[in-house]
């Protein structure tokens, strides 16, 4: 079972009335199976959160890894060799 969190930031198991909310709410390629309300409850890992959420309208995609945004490092300067004066 996955946990999902509401705006607020508290825990929720989250179940939909049917499989086109959930498809329209997560994407087709959603795994799912069919619990009743008091399934799904019971089934929350301990310190799972109290609530139970049924087909919320948003959610918030899933976190991607961040490319590196640091600043590049200047070059390395030029031998002296190879510098040329006027």
């Amino acid at each position: 079972m996955r946990l999902f969190r509401t705006p607020l930031g508290e825990r929720t198991a989250v179940g939909f009335t049917s499989r086109r909310r959930l498809s329209a709410t997560l994407g087709d390629d959603q795994p799912s199976i069919r619990l009743s309300q008091p399934a799904l409850r019971a089934g929350r890992p301990a310190g799972g959160g109290t609530a139970v959420t049924v087909d919320p309208l948003f959610t918030a995609p899933a976190p991607t890894p961040v490319a590196d945004t640091t600043t590049p490092k200047a070059p390395a300067p030029a031998p002296a060799s190879e510098l040329r004066t006027a």
